[in-house]
């Protein structure tokens, strides 16, 4: 008989589940007290998320704000019931360095109690808003430990205008000596001595696919670990309201590419194996 092929890396897939309004790129424009206003969109596109990763039969992690939680408990439901795993993304948004210590705590708190009370799933995975666990954080991690996460995919090791940690380690690491908390960062690649985000996101949007397809590879193979990747559901909503007022740079990080984004994805999801964010960091643990 022939020799067995050896199983594919698994690389973690992820969902940050958040609505148009709730990005970074459109907080100076679209303040919170006027939220409630804005056009509610995250449902059918996380039904639409859904209905995807069914049709190529991907497990994933939907890391997901306290506050669409609250708001859509069904879409929770859906999300355990179909297998994935669901995992915090904070309440509204805030970026943790906009945070101090006590509030950081309460934010996780009112986050958790929400999304399990919506899904029935214990949380103990969590993605900081825009990757903003960072060096002006050092006491980030020890409040995730605290509070009893698993593990943290938080970090960018990049430089970027809005976030990033780029001394931090590129992969799997234990932030604390004395907890088995686990930072799995979003995937970057090396390029002539430079960093690049490679991950995910408005960067997978935007680039062409041969790079995100190179940049995966690369991790799997050459480097041997899995790829962390995110993306939102309203990357894959071309229709989704407009922001005429917001700056230049916001709406072409924001609109650019929308369309082009779910086949895209689809692609991708076909061409690697995937795995629900705590399924590999619990295989990576064993790494370190």
């Amino acid at each position: 008989m022939p020799d067995a092929q050896p199983m594919p890396m698994r690389n973690a897939m992820s969902v940050d589940l958040e609505d148009w309004f709730h990005v970074g790129a459109f907080e100076n424009v679209i303040p919170r007290s006027d939220w409630a206003g804005c056009e509610d969109r995250v449902a059918r596109n996380g039904d639409a998320v859904l209905a995807l990763f069914d049709r190529v039969g991907v497990k994933s992690t939907f890391f997901t704000l306290g506050c669409v939680a609250a708001q859509h408990p069904g879409l929770i439901r859906k999300i355990v019931a179909a297998g994935h795993e669901i995992a915090s993304h904070g309440w509204d948004h805030k970026r943790v360095f906009t945070l101090t210590p006590e509030q950081f705590r309460a934010d996780l708190e009112q986050a958790r109690a929400a999304i399990e009370d919506a899904g029935g799933a214990r949380v103990t995975g969590y993605r900081a808003p825009s990757f903003s666990i960072d060096a002006r954080t050092p006491w980030a991690h020890p409040v995730l430990a605290e509070a009893g996460y698993t593990y943290s995919s938080s970090v960018a090791p990049v430089r970027h205008d809005h976030y990033g940690w780029p001394e931090s380690p590129r992969h799997i690491w234990r932030p604390l000596a004395d907890s088995p908390l686990i930072e799995l960062p979003v995937t970057t690649a090396r390029i002539g001595g430079r960093t690049l985000a490679a991950g995910g996101g408005g960067f997978f949007r935007m680039l062409p696919y041969a790079f995100s397809r190179w940049a995966i590879g690369r991790a799997n193979g050459m480097e041997g670990r899995p790829a962390v990747f995110y993306f939102h559901p309203w990357e894959i909503d071309p229709e989704q309201p407009r922001v005429a007022h917001a700056p230049l740079r916001s709406k072409l990080r924001h609109y650019s590419r929308l369309s082009a984004m779910e086949g895209k994805l689809e692609r991708l999801l076909k061409e690697f194996a995937w795995d629900r964010t705590d399924h590999v960091v619990a295989r990576q643990a064993a790494t370190l």
